[in-house]
């Protein structure tokens, strides 16, 4: 999938986890995602643990992640 694809998978509203960047229409924020991959579990085992993401959802935190390094999004 295209990064701006990717990056269409992540929303930031005032009301939804207190305006943190999170997979859009969940309520599990990008922190979450990251640190998860962190503590080193495969894609599938973190998808186990939480199966309403996909692949591209995690794969669009760490465009997410990637592009705030650079800072091109905002926060």
């Amino acid at each position: 999938m295209y990064q701006p694809d990717l990056l269409d998978r992540i929303s930031i509203e005032p009301n939804v986890c207190g305006g943190k960047p999170c997979i859009r229409g969940t309520r599990i924020d990008i922190a979450i995602v990251l640190d998860g991959l962190a503590e080193g579990p495969t894609f599938e085992q973190l998808l186990d643990h939480y199966p309403q993401l996909t692949d591209d959802d995690i794969r669009a935190a760490l465009a997410y992640a990637a592009e705030l390094s650079r800072e091109n999004v905002r926060r």
